[in-house]
């Protein structure tokens, strides 16, 4: 047997190696691998010794020539590719073991010079490694390094499945296809772009023991290019992150990033049942939990700046499924590591997230994630009564945290605190309905921001019973000016920000 062998990644290398010269199996490489492998001490033919042709261009070719491809693509099964690479004196390949160099490490430096990243544009390891997997009935493929032991295993027993054949073809393609994604995302250097033909490269994190329901399975993959966010955090104790942890930690980490001060999130399906900012991160922290103090049990909680031991201290009794920040001071992971099932992230600033992806039944749909920053000058008053200058914190805080609640969303914030939340309604004045309801009825002066247009009086009515004296809302509606009449006869200030910011 024959096996040609040209890896970026040299992971498990000498074990493969030394396997197959017990297994005489016949050695042919290049560059840089070719030279590893004989200072492993392994015996290696040259891909020019083969070709006849030395490497020409600075290396750009050297496995592209009918010595290396016509040994890969000769179908053992068919006389007449037999007998024609019989005429021409070519070997079959029986084996490949390929990975592809890392074009997204090429390409980690965001001043790189277009040349050089085009000159680490691998052509013949693609094409070697296609032509491998097209033919996989006879040669067989390797990219992946965890797989070598299965293969030699397989080799020694001489039981090598179709099957199995098939599903390192797969993974090959896979590979190829994954590179060629990568380097047409790098070239196409628009801030967002919808092209005709959608390719994206993930790369898998790891699997979680389901999805949303135990009957339902799950993987959680990262961008290729990305090593920031949720997704890539730093796991520092607890037991392994499933779906819908993931799922709720990026709310709970998504929102908080929103915030200049000390900003604390308490998630719950999805939802900010606890949301404040302040100067102090453990106040943050106790007015985030105040919101919802029943809703907060078991929920995720989310930080802008690192862990300190008053918070982690003043978290105590209370059980949290995640919690994720930047950092934590030392006494403060100690004293969370106490918690036996508590995870405990750590994650780096989201570098940049363009698009949203959601599935449909037969495709997706994609679209540019909403980074709209609303500002209270931006906004215009449609009422008699005016806001004065103390109230524009708590506008814009209530207003940024209507955006992160699913709709229809509503806020009542005082104090840059959430006081009351209603989400996920079909009629938004239920919304309105379900985050005044538990509001301290003491307690005059609310906030109360809404993500779309109050298409009817009966919403802000009952925002006014609940004692919210400013609504914000986008307006738009056929009926804003009954809508403005009745804020007008109720005493309230309303504010237009002419942007709707529905999530779903």
């Amino acid at each position: 047997m024959r096996a040609l062998i040209s890896v970026s990644d040299k992971y498990n290398l000498k074990f493969l190696a030394e396997e197959f010269m017990d297994l005489d199996i016949e050695i042919i490489s290049t560059g840089g691998t070719a030279n590893h492998l004989r200072e492993l001490g392994v015996e290696v033919i040259d891909v020019s010794t083969v070709t006849g042709f030395p490497e020409i261009l600075d290396g750009r070719v050297k496995t592209l020539n009918p010595f290396i491809h016509g040994g890969l693509l000769a179908k053992n099964s068919d006389p007449n590719h037999i007998n024609e690479i019989n005429k021409y004196a070519i070997k079959k390949i029986d084996i490949v073991i390929n990975n592809l160099y890392p074009f997204n490490k090429t390409i980690s430096n965001k001043d790189i010079d277009i040349n050089k990243a085009l000159e680490n544009i691998d052509i013949g390891g693609p094409a070697m490694t296609r032509a491998a997997a097209k033919n996989f009935e006879d040669v067989l493929i390797v990219v992946d390094p965890l797989d070598y032991e299965e293969v030699v295993k397989q080799i020694r027993n001489k039981s090598i499945s179709l099957d199995y054949r098939k599903h390192l073809a797969s993974k090959a393609f896979q590979h190829t296809a994954a590179y060629d994604a990568n380097i047409s995302n790098f070239l196409d250097k628009e801030e967002l772009s919808f092209p005709n033909e959608l390719s994206m490269t993930w790369k898998k994190i790891s699997s979680t023991r389901y999805g949303e329901n135990p009957h339902q399975k799950s993987a959680i993959y990262s961008n290729i290019n990305e090593n920031h966010g949720v997704v890539n955090s730093k796991l520092l104790h607890g037991l392994d992150m499933s779906y819908l942890n993931y799922f709720d930690a990026d709310a709970a980490w998504e929102i908080v990033n929103q915030y200049s001060n000390h900003c604390v999130s308490i998630i719950k399906h999805a939802n900010p049942c606890g949301l404040s900012t302040n100067k102090n991160q453990t106040q943050a922290y106790l007015n985030a939990f105040s919101g919802d103090k029943i809703s907060a049990f078991g929920g995720i909680v989310g930080f802008n700046s690192n862990v300190t031991y008053d918070t982690a201290l003043a978290m105590k009794d209370i059980l949290y499924d995640v919690i994720v920040a930047p950092g934590y001071e030392d006494s403060a992971l100690q004293l969370l590591k106490q918690r036996k099932r508590t995870r405990i992230l750590e994650v780096s600033s989201t570098n940049k997230h363009i698009l949203q992806i959601k599935n449909i039944s037969g495709g997706i749909i994609v679209q540019e994630k909403d980074k709209k920053i609303d500002k209270f000058e931006d906004w215009k008053c449609v009422t008699k009564e005016r806001p004065s200058k103390k109230n524009i914190i708590d506008m814009e805080f209530a207003w940024k945290a209507c955006k992160y609640i699913h709709s229809n969303a509503i806020v009542f914030a005082k104090d840059q605190m959430i006081k009351g939340m209603g989400a996920g309604q079909p009629n938004r004045a239920i919304s309105v309905y379900l985050a005044g309801k538990n509001l301290n009825n003491k307690d005059k002066n609310y906030v109360m921001a809404s993500d779309a247009f109050f298409p009817f009086p009966d919403g802000i009515e009952l925002a006014h019973r609940y004692g919210a004296s400013i609504v914000i809302q986008p307006g738009g509606s056929i009926n804003d000016k009954k809508v403005i009449e009745c804020a007008d006869k109720l005493g309230l200030v309303m504010m237009f920000t002419n942007t709707r910011h529905f999530l779903h």
